[in-house]
């Protein structure tokens, strides 16, 4: 058994490829590479606080807490203490050029697009059977049953069967459209008629219908969405080309060609 092994810059790219990651690689790439153009453009800079900053984020989110856990993380990910400054340099301008681009215009795209953000709290059970789920849908109406009582007998998965089906916070776009349509008509809390879709009989219990408030939270998340779009359309238009020099010796496979 081999107690060493040396990987090459070549076995890398080659391992990528063969992977089929070469293509969200490159958009990775291109995309620092727009950014920081597009920054330079704009005349952004970063400050040495704002550095520091994202510095502790970055350490505070991966559990850093001693300077021994973030060697040892920079040693796994095979990084420089650099290329770490580089890793939080390039978070920053980021999130300042996104800031820059859309800050403006977060207040009209959210009246515009008020109804994408609103969010509703649901439980479902999936039946293959429709009658099944009318069944208890009507004992459900009439109190023969609680929704979890439901779940507890319906949900094969244990963890959302011990949830009750429980789904989280929900917005439209999170939704097939029959459903959403159903769920954002509902006057909370409802058991909502049994929805048959290609997947199966959802019967459905609204708990809440939250309204979005433009608060700190939502306008982040917004100019997220747009800095995305933005950067995705920039990528889009360019032809990217990639070098990709694996010092792979053709000759024996040509050989082999012109003996077959």
């Amino acid at each position: 058994m081999m107690k060493h092994l040396t990987i090459s810059g070549s076995d890398i790219i080659h391992s990528l490829k063969l992977s089929c990651q070469i293509p969200g690689v490159l958009e990775a790439i291109a995309s620092q590479k727009i950014i920081a153009a597009a920054a330079q453009e704009a005349g952004i800079e970063v400050k040495e606080e704002e550095l520091q900053q994202e510095g502790d984020k970055l350490r505070l989110e991966k559990k850093l807490v001693k300077a021994k856990d973030t060697w040892t993380w920079l040693k796994k990910h095979h990084l420089s203490l650099n290329e770490f400054e580089e890793l939080v340099h390039n978070n920053v301008i980021s999130r300042k050029l996104a800031n820059h681009l859309f800050s403006a215009h977060v207040e009209k795209f959210f009246y515009e697009h008020q109804l994408d953000y609103v969010a509703a709290v649901t439980y479902e059970v999936v039946f293959d059977d429709r009658d099944l789920a009318l069944e208890l849908f009507y004992a459900l109406e009439e109190g023969e049953i609680s929704f979890p009582e439901i779940a507890r007998q319906y949900i094969p998965e244990p963890e959302l069967r011990r949830a009750s089906g429980y789904q989280g916070v929900r917005y439209r776009k999170d939704l097939r459209p029959e459903i959403a349509a159903a769920v954002f008509a509902a006057t909370p809390p409802e058991a909502l008629k049994p929805i048959t879709t290609p997947k199966g009989v959802y019967l459905i219990w609204v708990e809440e219908i939250i309204q979005p408030q433009l608060d700190e939270q939502l306008r982040e998340k917004i100019i997220t969405e747009l800095f995305s779009g933005w950067l995705k359309q920039q990528i889009e238009s360019m032809e990217i080309v990639a070098q990709l020099d694996l010092g792979t010796d053709l000759q024996p496979q040509e050989e082999l060609l012109k003996q077959a």
